[in-house]
């Protein structure tokens, strides 16, 4: 099979096509023959070792322990080992796999569900990361109530677009942040305010918010929480402050230390996809309450260039890698 791999840290441009033998599924997991897997900002944390926080996690202190890169799939089930009650050959299917950059990849049935009906396999592979990270944060982290006001900082990215439409889905005010070229997405996905980030920093307004969500700011901590209305929720999902070692995760890390002041919380969240909630996930978008806002699908040998694109800001909502 054909698989996009790398042996050592460094730059996107790293990654390279090379062949490898199919996996075999063990008890409990099934063989997918996937036809596309997602890009999401850890594919370029894990590609990179940067922060090098993420190699002291267990993902390789010198060299990537895992060669074959993406956590997103969707696919078509070719095979199933001892013990797989949920799936058969032949069912269509999405969720997360370790090394999902790859014509067939091994994984657990608890981390797949049925692929949405209607959804192409690409549009399928843009929901199991963002999707499920959007749905803990709001649900789990941030306690979301109907009527709830809620602003998304970075509406128009992965995270941000599935949160601005599960938290409508869910009967809250939302108001969405991102540039001013991406304001008509965050505005078709159902935001019922959008502020333009260049022009307006919604910390120094008036506005009082139940829950923020921030998918990968760098605003301070204090500035986040004192927008919070009693009793409300600031949530972290990402975030670029902290340099070569802790990047990302610095705000996270200084969150878990704060304690409430005045009923308002802080709270971070990594999403951990799971069967329940990529099958919750299905069903709203069977219902028509949320669509992947996918931007635009490359070739296996366009990784580096889908990689660099999101990390550059250049792409709205969720892009997805063709495998086959």
């Amino acid at each position: 099979m054909r698989a996009i791999v790398h042996d050592s840290y460094g730059p996107p441009e790293i990654l390279r096509v090379e062949e490898l033998p199919r996996p075999v599924p063990g008890s409990g997991e099934v063989l997918v023959r996937i036809h596309a897997a997602g890009v999401d900002p850890g594919v370029w944390h894990l590609t990179t070792g940067k922060p090098y926080l993420v190699r002291a996690l267990g993902f390789g202190l010198r060299a990537p322990k895992l060669r074959i890169r993406g956590l997103d799939l969707a696919g078509v089930v070719e095979a199933v080992g001892p013990g797989v009650s949920r799936f058969a050959p032949g069912d269509e299917v999405y969720g997360t796999c370790d090394g999902s950059y790859a014509e067939y990849a091994t994984t657990s049935q608890d981390r797949l569900a049925r692929k949405p009906a209607g959804l192409t396999f690409e549009q399928a592979a843009a929901v199991p990361v963002s999707g499920c990270t959007a749905l803990q944060a709001l649900r789990d982290s941030g306690r979301l109530q109907s009527g709830g006001r809620v602003l998304v900082l970075g509406a128009s990215g992965g995270v941000g677009s599935f949160a601005v439409q599960l938290a409508k889905a869910s009967g809250a005010h939302v108001t969405g942040v991102c540039s001013p070229g991406k304001a008509d997405l965050v505005r078709a996905l159902g935001a019922d305010e959008v502020v333009d980030y260049t022009r307006d920093d919604p910390t120094d307004g008036p506005g009082r918010y139940d829950l923020v969500l921030d998918t990968g700011g760098n605003r301070t901590l204090g500035r986040l929480r004192r927008i919070l209305a009693p009793g409300g929720t600031l949530v972290l999902v990402g975030g670029e402050s902290g340099g070569n070692w802790t990047g990302g995760f610095d705000r996270q890390l200084r969150a878990v230390l704060l304690p409430p002041i005045g009923g308002r919380r802080v709270r971070a969240v990594a999403g951990k996809p799971n069967h329940d909630d990529l099958a919750a996930l299905a069903d709203l978008v069977e219902a028509g309450s949320v669509v992947p806002a996918l931007d635009r699908s490359y070739g296996m040998d366009e990784a580096a260039d889908a990689i660099n694109d999101l990390m550059k800001g250049h792409v709205r909502g969720k892009a997805v890698i063709r495998i086959g």
